[in-house]
């Protein structure tokens, strides 16, 4: 088995940037479209205030995300930057491992995850 001669691993690189709890599902709701603030916890209750900007705050400073405020207002906007846009193929297969492993969705439920993620991920 080969062996890395560096203590540098790129796998180990990309955990480091999106292995925070929640960093993968916002990350996820950027690829449905530009998100405020508080659109970030209309489905995850347990995510709070803190803990969202500390997220957005690490992904904007790793170029996954940006921000953009709208018309000199205090209204924040973020949406996935070129890079965060790379991340769709990973998304993918991550949907696609479970899909395959676990067996609480129907057939016609997974293939219909596997069109939606095809789609919102812009995968061919």
């Amino acid at each position: 088995m080969a062996k890395f001669e560096s203590n540098y691993c790129p796998v180990n690189e990309t955990l480091k940037i999106i292995s925070g709890k929640w960093h993968l599902l916002i990350i996820r709701d950027l690829f449905f479209g530009k998100k405020r603030f508080k659109e970030f916890k209309e489905d995850k209750p347990n995510l709070s205030n803190k803990v969202l900007t500390e997220c957005l705050k690490d992904l904007e400073s790793n170029g996954l995300i940006s921000k953009t405020n709208l018309d000199d207002s205090k209204i924040t906007e973020y949406s996935l930057t070129e890079e965060g846009r790379k991340m769709n193929r990973i998304l993918y297969e991550l949907a696609i491992f479970t899909l395959e492993k676990d067996d609480s969705a129907t057939d016609a439920e997974s293939e219909e995850f596997i069109k939606i993620f095809k789609d919102t991920l812009d995968i061919d």
